[in-house]
């Protein structure tokens, strides 16, 4: 059993994946549009064709998936927040502030109790990241 998180977005999703891909070092491995979607009894909104019906992120072991959703059905996210444990203090603190990158800083990235570097973003799509780097041992 794997457990993989799914953003839905209100349009934004490609450029959302793109900047993942871009600062996490992942892989887009899938990314299907609306319009190549399998044809159902519920037609793609107008105009979506060129929106995300599905995509699938690889970073390491882990998998994120996201799509677009109709306005009609889009809510923004809330309640829940990405954790991304690293060991690289240096590599941390470049993925926060490409997450933080037209976004809103929670907690800047600092030494905590439990961490050399612990941070909490919210990047520009609504997504809430915990950027926490381990302590050395």
């Amino acid at each position: 059993m794997r457990l993989i998180p799914y953003l839905q977005f209100d349009g934004q999703c490609e450029e959302a994946f793109k900047l993942y891909e871009a600062c996490l070092g992942g892989k887009i491995t899938l990314m299907m549009r609306y319009a190549e979607a399998p044809k159902s009894d519920k037609a793609e909104p107008a105009g979506w064709g060129h929106k995300i019906y599905h995509v699938t992120l690889v970073v390491g072991d882990c998998t994120l998936q996201g799509a677009d959703l109709p306005l009609e059905s889009y809510q923004p996210p809330q309640g829940f927040s990405l954790n991304l444990e690293l060991q690289d203090a240096a590599k941390g603190e470049r993925i926060f502030k490409d997450l933080a990158q037209h976004g809103t800083v929670k907690m800047q990235l600092q030494e905590t109790a439990w961490a050399q570097r612990f941070g909490l973003v919210v990047d520009r799509f609504g997504v809430t990241w915990l950027i926490n780097v381990g302590k050395q041992s």
